[in-house]
Formats: structure tokens, sequence, C-alpha cells
């Protein structure tokens, strides 16, 4: 084992006095303040007994003190962070699938419904008190713990090959996936992302993705600390501040998903001047496809490259990137491999020449050895060592991947991804559902919007604003179907089965605007 395949060895490349993460109010930790931070956060998890077995979850809004109270996670044991913005039901799902011994929050509000879900299961409450400059105003953490009595754990942090990190991902199964992801994928994605974006020490991002998803964990964070850069978290994503970021962060590059570029462009028109003096080297974006406008219109705002990257949680992110100039970057390309092997499979796992689709098939050392706990997904989604994406695609003469459709039936919202069968089940949960079919439907903005189509129960009334405020209750609100169409029967295949792919042009619905 090297120190540069965990985490806590990627944190001691940074000098001792440059800036590693800085604060929306432009406070710093360097890079020796944050060692120490995360070292102190991580002997005090050790002494209630956490290591490197433990799943932490985190539930926090972004910002400095999420970033830190991630990485001391990831050095103690296994971190989870969730989505601050799910309701009770599913933070309780979620932390009974991870098996998640401990519970980190803010003692505030934002952190209440994550505490009522922990504590539903049987768990205590211990005091993590975050310190530092960049940290300072918050507080403290709050640690819940099933059993703070155990014995503490052995001292030493992590091996390269002990989990770090785990995700769901949502795909077709009614149960979303866990994602395993070791300390290795995690060094190793880092260090290569940062080398696709010749990131330096003189780097700094705009850290706008959330924490809880693994491109603002990877792209955001991880690459540029890897380097010895620095990381300006803000509280998130906010057009109506992001001008003003980037005067007073300074970063050298940003990476979002494209409905924030979009966001972006949308009110460039009053700073152009200030998006032109923001001096950004290049402008990253990933999770979802960048229509080709939207590319030319910010590398014209920016006057600097726009990388459009590919990738996904089982391969810790990044799989693809188009190269920064002197290289070549491809309009509708998603780029050249990085650090993996790919290849363009078809049915029967054979490779496919240039210009002819295929299955995307990926190999290589940030690719996750499987699922957690689910052989049968383990079993469709690796053929002879190769990892199955899910997407179609091709690659040309150059090796450049065009990427051509989506095999599985997951809904992509503007980088959210969202599995049809949860909410399915949360529509057939209400009284007058007898049927229900989930779907996505084309968006202008968020390239893919969820849709839902229901028959009702006999004797029943089916109104698509109830419907709605019922699901608001226990989903997200990213996952509350933007239309609910009512249906005497659904649409069914040649066997029988319900269809998702294609059901929207075949309901002729249109692309939904936001309303």
């Amino acid at each position: 084992m090297t120190a540069g395949e965990t985490l806590r060895g990627l944190l001691d490349t940074g000098a001792d006095d440059a800036p590693a993460i800085v604060a929306p109010d432009g406070s710093v930790l360097t890079h020796a303040e944050l060692r120490a931070e995360v070292d102190r956060l991580t002997d005090q998890l050790q002494s209630f007994g956490l290591g490197a077995a433990d799943r932490i979850a985190i539930v926090m809004p972004n910002g400095p003190e999420m970033a830190v109270a991630f990485l001391a996670a990831a050095c103690t044991g296994c971190a989870a962070p969730l989505n601050p913005k799910y309701r009770l039901e599913e933070l309780r799902f979620y932390l009974d699938d991870l098996g998640a011994r401990a519970l980190v929050t803010l003692p505030d509000d934002s952190g209440a419904v994550a505490r009522d879900a922990a504590r539903a299961a049987g768990a205590g409450v211990l005091p993590v008190a975050l310190t530092g400059s960049v940290a300072a105003s918050s507080g403290s953490i709050d640690l819940l713990a099933s059993s703070p009595d155990r014995e503490s754990a052995a001292r030493g942090g992590p091996s390269a090959d002990d989990v770090a990190l785990v995700l769901h991902t949502s795909g077709t199964t009614s149960r979303p996936k866990i994602v395993p992801l070791r300390q290795r994928n995690l060094a190793r994605s880092a260090a290569g992302i940062a080398d696709s974006l010749a990131l330096t020490a003189e780097d700094r991002s705009l850290q706008v993705m959330p924490l809880f998803h693994i491109h603002g964990l990877l792209a955001g964070l991880l690459a540029p600390l890897s380097v010895g850069g620095a990381v300006a978290c803000t509280e998130g994503f906010d057009a109506f501040r992001f001008f003003a970021q980037l005067e007073a962060l300074r970063p050298s590059y940003y990476t979002a998903v494209p409905t924030m570029h979009q966001m972006v462009l949308s009110r460039a028109e009053r700073h152009r001047d200030a998006a032109r003096t923001a001096g950004l080297r290049f402008v990253r974006s990933s999770s979802a496809s960048l229509p080709t406008p939207v590319l030319t219109e910010l590398g014209e705002l920016f006057a600097a490259p726009v990388i459009e990257a590919y990738g996904m949680t089982e391969a810790t992110h990044q799989m693809c990137a188009n190269p920064l100039p002197p290289g070549a970057a491809k309009p509708r390309s998603v780029g050249v491999a990085t650090g993996i092997e790919l290849a363009v499979l078809d049915h029967r796992n054979r490779p496919q020449p240039p210009g002819e689709r295929g299955e995307v098939s990926i190999k290589g050392p940030t690719v996750i050895d499987g699922y957690e706990n689910n052989p049968d997904a383990n079993e469709a989604a690796f053929t002879d060592g190769w990892f199955r994406t899910g997407d179609e695609g091709y690659l040309d003469e150059d090796g450049y991947l065009f990427l051509t459709g989506r095999l599985k039936e997951q809904i992509n919202r503007g980088g959210e991804k969202v599995s049809p069968l949860e909410v399915d089940e949360a529509l057939l949960a209400h009284p007058a559902v007898a049927q229900a079919v989930t779907f996505a439907m084309p968006h202008p903005k968020l390239g893919e919007e969820v849709a839902a189509a229901v028959v009702a129960a006999d004797g029943s009334n089916v109104d698509e604003r109830e419907l709605r405020r019922f699901l608001a209750q226990s989903l997200a609100a990213f996952k509350v179907p933007r239309r609910i169409l009512v249906l005497d029967e659904l649409p069914k295949g040649p066997t029988g089965k319900l269809q998702r792919m294609g059901l929207a042009e075949r309901l002729g619905l249109t692309p939904a605007e936001d309303r």
C-alpha cells in the first residue's frame, strides 16, 4: 500500500501554508490546518468505537463543514453522504439499507429530520465539534451512534482496499443498488481527473455540485486537493450569486451539470465583463449530455475551453473526457477514455468497430468490484471482466466516444437519477391508484423529466394535483412526476410487459417546460 492509495495519503500532498478549503466569506483552511482538523475529527470518531468497517452517514448542507465532515468520515471508516432534501421515510430507508452505525449532521434545523430518522432506529447522541477558521461559526456536529460504549476502533486508519464511500445508484429494480468505492478507487480517480485537467497546486475549484454526489466529491473536491490545490466550497449552486462568487473566490475552474450551465447562461447578459475577467482556465460539464449550443455559448462567455466529460458512480465518476487545448475536443462527443479501458460491445460481448453502436463497457482501477449484496445485479452488469454501463454509443476512428442513448430505464433528471420503480411504488400506495408506470419525458433544460401514467381503481377518481401532493409527502421533490396521465389502460409490449422506454413518445408527451 502507498500513501497515494488512501484519502488520508491524498491529503498529504498540499504545502502546509497553501489554501485548501475556502469558505464563502473568503476565510481559509490551509492544507496543514485541514490535515489537523481531519485528524482531530478522525480521532474523535475513533474514540466512539468507529473504524474502517463502519458506515458513517452524513446529512449536511453543502459548504466547508460538509467537505471536512466527509473527509473525516472517509478517513475513519466508510462515508455515506445522503441528500439533505430526503424526507423522513427516505432517510430511514437509506440508513437501514446501509447499516449505518453513525449519522453526522449539523445541530441546527437542517439536520432535524435526519436525527429523527436515526432516533427511530434507537440511536444515541454524541458531540463532535468542528474547529478552525472556516468552520468556527458552525458550532458542533451531532454524531448519532447506536453503540457509543463499543470498544474503540483500532488506530491507523483504513487501508487501500477498505471501502471509503458508499452511494446508492437508482436502476430498474425497486431497491437502489449500493455502490461500494474503495480508498484506492477514490484516490486513483481523483488523480486521474486531475491529470486529465492538468490541475496543479495553483488551481482552485468553485465547488457548486452537491457533496452527496460522486461528481462533486471527485471532480470538485478530491481532484484539486490531490495536487495540493484548493476548493472554494459554496453552499451549493445559486445562479443569482454565481458571478459574485467568481469575483470573490477567484476559482480557476468550475464543474457542473448541464442544467446549472444553462442557468449561468440565463443570467449572463448583465455579467459578461465579470465572466471574462474571472480568468477561468476551463469549464467542465458532466453527469448528463451537454447540448452543443450550450457548450458554444459557455466557451464564448468565459473565453475558455469547455470540457465535456462522461462519468458514473460505478466508475468512481470520470470515464472519458475531451482533452484540453492543444488537444482536440469534438462536439457531441464525451471524449476519450481517461484511466480506464473502454470498449463498445455487442450483445455477444464482441468489440464493435468504429462507427458501430453497442453497449459502452469499461474496466480498470476506478471501476467497482461489484455491487454490495446484489448477485443478480452483478451478473447482469459484469461480463468477462467488463462492466456494462447500460449506455449505448460508438467510438470514432480516433477513439472518441459518442453516446446515442441509454439501455437502462433510469431517469436522468439533470444529473439526478430517479428509479422508476420507486415512484411506481409510491403511486401505488395511494388508494385511488390501481396501476402505475413511471418513465422519462423530454425536457428542454433538464434533458429528462419524471412522468407517470396511472389507472384508477374501480369507482375512484384520480386527480393529478392531489397525487403530486401525496407523493411529495414521501419522495424528494426531484422524484415527483411533473406530469401524471390518467389512462383506461397502460400501454404494454408484445409480451404483456410494461415498456418504459419510448413511452413518452407513444403517449404524445411533448418536451415539458418549467412551470
